[in-house]
């Protein structure tokens, strides 16, 4: 019995580990700060790295905000993870409602141009993201609470 819970330990780690995600987080500008969520805001004078959980139906909201300029709202991209629905289909469905979406691994904040770049890998090209009225409606009015 205990060879069967030394071994469950390990199993069990690695499952909940596999539920978060790790993004490097960097500003056209070093003296941008961004708050995601309730996160202490982050001050990305180099890139920064944080980790995440996975999610099916949550959001990320973010404010940035760069000195002389008005800050900007919106919602972090995230990822779809394929390979995690065929491991819940597989394994053990209920999962589907934590996993689906995580961060992508690089984001580069700009409020000068108010976007958000993103990509999958160091070599990529850059993504860019415009939030909608309605993202930036939302995030200012969860940080305005």
């Amino acid at each position: 019995m205990k060879t069967k819970q030394l071994l469950a330990l390990p199993l069990i780690a690695v499952l909940l580990s596999a539920c978060t995600a790790t993004t490097s987080l960097r500003s056209s500008d070093p003296s941008l700060a961004v708050k995601i969520n309730d996160d202490a805001p982050l001050v990305l004078k180099a890139p920064v790295t944080k980790t995440y959980k996975a999610t099916s139906f949550g959001q990320y909201r973010f404010r940035a905000t760069q000195e002389g300029m008005e800050p900007m709202y919106g919602l972090v991209p995230l990822k779809f993870n394929s390979g995690y629905l065929v491991a819940d289909i597989l394994f053990f469905a209920p999962a589907a409602f934590y996993n689906l979406r995580e961060v992508y691994p690089f984001y580069e904040f700009d409020v000068a141009q108010g976007v958000v770049r993103y990509k999958k890998k160091e070599q990529d090209q850059w993504t860019s993201y415009k939030p909608t009225a309605a993202e930036v409606e939302r995030a200012r009015a969860y940080f305005n609470q």
